[in-house]
């Protein structure tokens, strides 16, 4: 898949954070929501990996969502917090919009089992206070509230498949947000230059107030002091 020792290392890290997630479930505390969003020229061109379009075609460039992910107060992860009865047939009315701004680019399409995955998954840990239809809703809120592709642009800071500083694209971002601040995931590509790949943000219970993230590692992260904004794929 082309990603690095650093990458590999934060997986891990977001395993085990996920290893104790059921027991915080059942011990209570849900915090808050970890909203993630990449950039899909970044996860495609990845070494060994296959993205197929989605039914609709083609999206248009942009950052699309990755997750919106229950966290504790410990800062563990919840996952897989028990049966729900998922009717798929409630979030038609969003599905347009979940098409644009939640896809899949998994090969084959998976269609509609996708979001049902994301809900029995994330979902279900929020019932108690978010619901099928608001948790959707949350996340194509925020997406719309956290515009990255503009923020980036109106710093000069394009996907042209040249290197930024990282420390002027946190800043773009962190501007548009009104003073919150991102947290960058970066990956590898082919050719082994390190490109950005996800921005993380948190959000409140509600999914549409945007927070200060507590438990994000702080600095560089996995990136490099300048990283790559590859094309769209």
């Amino acid at each position: 898949m082309g990603e690095n020792r650093g990458l590999m290392l934060f997986k891990l890290v977001i395993l085990l954070s996920l290893s104790t997630g059921a027991l915080g479930y059942r011990t209570g505390g849900f915090r808050a929501f970890y909203f993630v969003q990449q950039w899909l020229g970044s996860y495609c061109n990845q070494r060994g990996t296959v993205c197929c379009d989605p039914p609709t075609g083609k999206p248009k460039p942009d950052f699309t969502i990755y997750g919106l992910w229950p966290y504790y107060n410990d800062g563990s992860f919840p996952y897989n917090c028990g049966d729900d009865n998922y009717d798929v047939g409630r979030i038609k009315y969003m599905e347009k919009r979940l098409q644009q701004s939640w896809p899949t680019f998994t090969c084959p399409q998976i269609g509609r089992k996708f979001w049902v995955h994301l809900w029995n998954k994330h979902g279900t840990c929020t019932k108690d206070i978010l619901g099928e239809l608001a948790y959707f809703e949350g996340a194509l809120y925020l997406k719309n509230k956290v515009n990255i592709l503009q923020a980036l642009a109106r710093a000069g800071i394009r996907p042209d498949n040249r290197f930024y500083s990282l420390k002027s694209i946190k800043k773009a971002i962190s501007r548009s947000t009104g003073g919150f601040h991102p947290w960058i995931v970066c990956n590898t590509n082919a050719k082994g230059n390190k490109q950005i790949w996800q921005v993380t943000f948190c959000s409140d219970k509600t999914g549409k107030k945007l927070i200060q993230c507590p438990y994000l590692p702080g600095g560089r992260g996995n990136c490099d002091n300048r990283i790559q904004f590859p094309s769209f794929y």
